[in-house]
């Protein structure tokens, strides 16, 4: 399959490139979390029946039931505290964004969620009770699993019908850690730029990957060297840097602020504190920790 990209331009106005998660890991973190949520609950299950607490068919009614009020929570909590992941995604390192560059939302996650009892749980829920369905019931969830099962394949950013409906992607999740080489080439400015600790407090390990890859090149053409500057000015005026800079002053100012910022996270993620993004100092930040946009 063609390998797919979606670029997303945040409300700093800066545009970010996201590599498409493909159909098949999606697929496979998924199955991890069915395994993780039906799994978990069949072995309560099991025990349960080997202690002749109910009778076995009892026991079957209450675990499909059981699956369904512990599924739903499951997903939408897990993407709201871990920021668009389940255990599944986080195992697979992918994640869920918002197609518009903001922060996801409850509702987007909500709904996405909700849809995906109609999209995949239903066909499947089908699926175990098809001798007791009609032969025309049965044709109409077959051809609406086709069109699930499709949509994904046919849609520009491999979107399923949940993820259009809440505004969301599924993304690969870029490596937590940073590259070792580009700091060991990114050396202190010509123009020796100094910034304090608020300053260097107000962005997480999200925005420092995504300068990561602006650096791994030095800028070249017009379209580069106008990405430099529009990034500069965006980080300089979050962080109310007021000093003038002039053109030559952009690239070194973005190399100080990469090493310095990358120094202070890797100090205070020794004592315990991990700032994923921006939104770490937060009420949202604070919620959704376990620790991106």
């Amino acid at each position: 399959m063609t390998h797919r990209t979606a670029q997303i331009t945040p409300p700093e106005g800066v545009q970010v490139s996201f590599d498409i998660a493909p159909i098949g890991t999606r697929f496979g973190a998924q199955c991890l979390d069915i395994l993780i949520t039906f799994g978990s609950l069949f072995v309560v299950f099991l025990v349960l029946d080997w202690m002749s607490v109910l009778e076995w068919s009892v026991l079957v009614t209450l675990y499909f039931l059981a699956t369904f009020l512990v599924r739903v929570p499951y997903y939408i909590f897990a993407e709201l505290v871990w920021n668009g992941r389940t255990l599944g995604k986080k195992m697979t390192s992918i994640r869920v964004i918002s197609a518009d560059g903001r922060r996801l939302t409850p509702h987007q996650i909500v709904a996405r969620n909700l849809m995906k009892e109609v999209e995949v749980f239903l066909p499947i829920a089908t699926l175990f009770a098809g001798q007791f369905v009609s032969a025309w019931t049965g044709l109409a969830l077959f051809v609406w699993t086709c069109i699930i099962l499709i949509v994904p394949f046919v849609s520009k950013k491999s979107q399923r019908m949940g993820d259009m409906m809440a505004g969301t992607l599924v993304v690969s999740q870029p490596k937590l850690g940073l590259l070792p080489d580009l700091a060991a080439q990114t050396t202190r400015g010509a123009a020796g730029f100094v910034f304090d600790t608020k300053q260097l407090e107000l962005y997480g390990r999200y925005e420092l990957q995504v300068l990561e890859e602006i650096l791994r090149s030095r800028p070249i053409s017009p379209e580069a060297m106008k990405r430099v500057q529009d990034v500069t000015k965006t980080i300089a005026r979050k962080i109310g840097y007021t000093d003038r800079l002039r053109a030559n002053d952009y690239w070194p100012f973005l190399n100080d602020f990469y090493r310095q910022q990358r120094e202070f996270l890797e100090n205070r993620q020794l004592f315990g504190d991990t700032r994923e993004n921006k939104f770490h100092g937060t009420p949202d930040g604070a919620r959704a920790r376990s620790k991106s946009p």
